[in-house]
């Protein structure tokens, strides 16, 4: 299973954003056209701009995320890739494997656990899609004992 947040401003959506937020800001800037308050609006329409270009890519960036779960009778590994960062894996017999939704930083914290070691799962995910989830676990976990 891989698990991955979603985005839903694809690229040519981002440009068509971008392109009608500049001629929207450019408006009130054409009724100041040739005047002093134009070089006093220009830098914050520009920063306005530049704001939310920044944070559209810092989105697309941190949607790069990826946890891939493997998970068999012997054991359950967790693989977490996010840019910028070395790949965190957890190894685990899948036979001692719990997962489970407790109070946390995000609304019903998704964890796995073997009674050892806690890890967080699908922060990026919607509490029902985290609530699913957990569901999903417990029965692939269930059907692989005997």
């Amino acid at each position: 299973m891989t698990l991955w947040p979603h985005r839903s401003l694809p690229r040519k959506g981002f440009v068509w954003f971008i392109g009608t937020t500049a001629v929207l800001l450019l408006l009130p800037i054409l009724a100041v056209l040739g005047t002093q308050v134009l070089w006093g609006l220009l830098p914050f329409m520009l920063i306005a701009i530049g704001g939310v270009w920044l944070a559209i890519q810092h989105s697309y960036r941190t949607g790069q995320t990826r946890e891939e779960l493997v998970l068999d009778r012997d054991r359950l590994q967790v693989r977490r890739s996010d840019p910028g960062r070395p790949v965190r894996e957890w190894q685990t017999n899948s036979y001692w494997v719990r997962a489970a939704i407790r109070k946390g930083p995000v609304e019903d914290y998704l964890t796995l656990t073997d009674g050892q070691r806690e890890i967080e799962l699908g922060a990026f995910l919607t509490p029902e899609e985290r609530r699913a989830l957990r569901d999903e676990l417990t029965r692939a976990i269930g059907r692989l004992r005997p």
